[in-house]
């Protein structure tokens, strides 16, 4: 059934009440830690709006967002029942609206669907829409919804990375007030761990500089915190460090000021190399590779070493980030090694230094590959741990959790793209027909959703649908969902919107894990040039998941819309999304018809569908050059802005190019990680893409006219070249979308089927 108010918003016309006061501090499983019981909703009521206070945090959010409306929301704070959920309530009349809510960021997820399903706006992380009147109209009714699971949480371990290292308070403040408007609770916060092991391991026999040379680059900190490598590209400043930490205690802040989690990491047993020798008795586990990486050392969690180890990683990271009562810790994360240590007994010593530091904390683990083992989690207290499920919609044998995780809490979780691939769409029927069969079953431990994409900031309608997963009950109707997102994310019904939009939820949203895969297939513009390529990105889809020709038809549907709904960011951000999709499955129907004309030996043809390639291209790249958030350009001098001086920002704008092309150093892109994150932005393919393409047809060309073997061309070489010397990049958009995207209709019209 459609998201709208008498259905989609259950559940508390009977109950009434709120207490005037900001709630404090609440642990994972949603009890007050005061005692208290919610008591009726009354007249007596009272706003909250102390500035600078948890109070304000929902109007100052409010201000934010909508600076020419924020003055006529009222945000009041409701005490959570004993055992019962968040909940919201809005009300009020034209000009003056009540949002009531449990924290500050509920209610801003009462706002949001107030702005929904009453004045048509629409706010995420990949543009909005705030047409709205000069003064807000009133809900026909009261809008009320309650969580229907305690654990919302959000980001993937490798966000930091993929989304983007060098972000600043600007851009964390207002992902944060999104993440909230979407009814998050639990963020994960991995910004200003190097700090964390930077201090604790100067208590261990380490220096400063050793220490800044074991840490890597920021864009690649994620992976080092996972136990999967270190000490790439080049050794960090104590500058960046410091400054690294200071935002991640103005996030942890903001989280707490919200009422939200800010999800830290744990200590698992990560040590610099020869901890062993220089702390006697102590004793490590070497760990292998990893993907052409040598991975740091395991200390062995049964021991004393390790116990005070913890004690003061948790003690340094109270001090630079504050107290938590959720962390998360990976043992063994993909393909690390136990050696002779049990599993279990490695997981009750993690368990025991989490206990100690912070009694009652809930272990953050993920779900991924065989992971967790059942071995650790019949090993701890199980009332403890949750498991942030990242495979729920990828695997068709995966049915049952409980058995799987021996009756662990665990969160329905989706990944809808690795390393940040432009790709569209989602695996949504999934969604719909599992979570809540998961959440209702006789025995579910299904508590709460994991939205995990590697990258955030993509794919707004998956976004928002996945969003209220929690905050609904009964049978989810995706047509009606998608027609009511078509409205809300433009300001008004409009025929070819909700034309467009059916065409996207029958295809880049249309589609199963039955195939056992939870992203699209990444397009070849990006792939490292072979004529028999099938991905770019060597763990990806080796074919589409769904017809491009299918898809096609949503471009000129958006192109149709009516002029007044053309003007907000929202529909910018979708015509370029859907317009750069049809450019980039074209690149699958093209690229088979080069090699056919090539193996042939029809040199005009192969010279036709060539030029046809890099033109496509050049025209994806002038799309994506239209938008600041596909600016490659913008991406490194995000980077560079952390620098102190000339030389530092040369190595950070290197960490922030590697992570996107070769990854790591020859020995990792040639095990794979080489194009991982690719991604179609200004920059990139109209850069180092059309630059190994247009040298590859060259290559073939000359084969083609000698009669030869085409010649092998180092690939590496080119690539590092490239991102040492990437030539000016471009950091504000240029063109106007809309004509571009029409050009990109009008081509691929053309085009057709050569």
């Amino acid at each position: 059934m459609p998201l709208h108010r008498r259905t989609f918003l259950t559940g508390l016309a009977g109950t009434a009440g709120v207490a005037a006061v900001a709630c404090s501090g609440t642990p994972a499983d949603g009890t007050p830690t005061d005692g208290t019981t919610a008591g009726a909703l009354t007249d007596r009521a009272t706003a909250d709006g102390a500035p600078g206070s948890r109070r304000a945090a929902a109007s100052e959010a409010a201000r934010r967002l909508l600076p020419r409306h924020w003055d006529q929301l009222t945000f009041r704070t409701a005490r959570r029942e004993r055992g019962a959920g968040d909940f919201f309530r809005v009300d009020g009349r034209h000009g003056h609206i009540n949002v009531t809510g449990t924290t500050p960021a509920v209610q801003l997820t009462g706002l949001r669907h107030y702005l929904k399903h009453t004045a048509h706006a629409n706010i995420t992380w990949a543009g909005s829409q705030t047409d709205l009147p000069d003064r807000l109209p009133a809900p026909a009714e009261p809008l009320t919804a309650r969580a229907n699971a305690p654990h919302r949480f959000v980001l993937n371990d490798t966000n930091d990375g993929y989304t983007g290292a060098y972000h600043d308070w600007d851009y964390w403040e207002h992902e944060l007030d999104v993440l909230a408007l979407h009814g998050y609770n639990e963020v994960l916060v991995y910004i200003g761990a190097d700090a964390v092991y930077h201090r604790v391991f100067q208590e261990f026999g380490y220096g400063d500089e050793e220490l800044r040379s074991w840490v890597p680059g920021p864009a690649h900190q994620p992976w080092w915190l996972l136990q999967n490598m270190s000490s790439f590209p080049h050794p960090v400043s104590r500058q960046l460090i410091d400054a690294r930490a200071r935002l991640g205690r103005r996030i942890c802040d903001r989280l707490r000021e919200l009422g939200m989690t800010p999800v830290l990491p744990g200590y698992f047993g990560t040590v610099p190399p020869g901890f062993a020798a220089r702390n006697p008795g102590a004793r490590t586990v070497p760990q292998g590779d990893w993907v052409g990486f040598a991975r740091p050392d395991w200390l062995d969690p049964r021991t004393g070493h390790f116990a005070r180890v913890a004690a003061a990683f948790y003690r340094v990271q109270d001090e630079l980030s504050g107290p938590s009562t959720m962390y998360k810790m990976d043992l063994l994360h993909e393909g690390g090694k136990p050696g002779d240590v049990p599993v279990a007994d490695a997981a009750k010593g993690v368990e025991k230094a989490l206990r100690t530091a912070h009694p009652g904390a809930v272990w953050v683990i993920l779900g991924w590959q065989r992971n967790p083992p059942k071995a650790l989690t019949d090993a701890v207290d199980k009332k403890r741990m949750l498991v942030v499920d990242g495979i729920s919609d990828r695997f068709p044998n995966i049915t049952d959790r409980e058995a799987d995780w021996g009756a662990t809490p665990y969160t329905f979780g989706s990944i809808w793209n690795f390393g940040g691939h432009t790709t569209l769409g989602a695996n949504t029927p999934d969604w719909a027909a599992l979570y809540e069969k998961w959440r209702t079953k006789e025995g579910s431990t299904l508590s709460g959703i994991s939205l995990m994409p590697e990258a955030a900031d993509n794919n707004p309608a998956a976004f928002e649908l996945f969003s209220e997963l929690a905050w609904r009950t009964g049978d989810l109707d995706l047509e009606a969902w998608f027609a009511d997102w078509s409205t809300s994310r433009y300001g008004a019904a409009d025929p070819h919107a909700a034309a467009a939009w059916d065409t996207l939820r029958r295809t880049a949203y249309g589609t199963t894990r039955a195939d056992r895969w939870a992203e699209g297939a990444d397009g070849l513009f990006g792939a490292r040039p072979d004529l028999a390529a099938k991905s770019a990105a060597s763990w990806s889809p080796r074919k589409m998941r769904y017809e491009p020709a299918d898809f096609e038809p949503a471009l000129g549907e958006l192109l149709a819309v009516r002029r007044g709904l053309r003007h907000s960011s929202a529909y910018r951000r979708d015509l370029l999304d859907v317009a750069r999709q049809a450019l980039s499955n074209r690149s699958r129907v093209l690229l088979p018809r080069v090699k056919e004309a090539y193996d042939a030996g029809d040199t005009a043809r192969f010279e036709r569908l060539t030029r046809v390639w890099l033109e496509l291209m050049d025209l994806l790249d002038r799309l994506v050059a239209t938008d600041s958030r596909h600016l490659l350009g913008r991406w490194v001098a995000d980077a560079r802005a952390w620098g102190a001086d000339e030389r530092e920002r040369d190595r950070l704008a290197y960490d922030q190019l590697s992570l996107l092309t070769v990854w790591g150093p020859r020995s990792g892109a040639d095990a794979g990680l080489r194009d991982y994150a690719n991604r179609e932005w200004a920059g990139l393919v109209g850069g180092l893409y059309r630059l190994r393409w247009e040298r590859y047809f060259e290559e073939l060309r000359d084969a083609l006219a000698a009669g030869r073997t085409p010649r092998e061309i180092d690939w590496f070489a080119v690539e590092d070249q490239w991102i040492r010397d990437p030539g000016r990049l471009a950091t504000r958009p240029t063109g106007d979308t809309y004509d571009i995207a029409e050009r990109v209709h009008a081509r691929l019209t053309a085009t057709g089927r050569d």
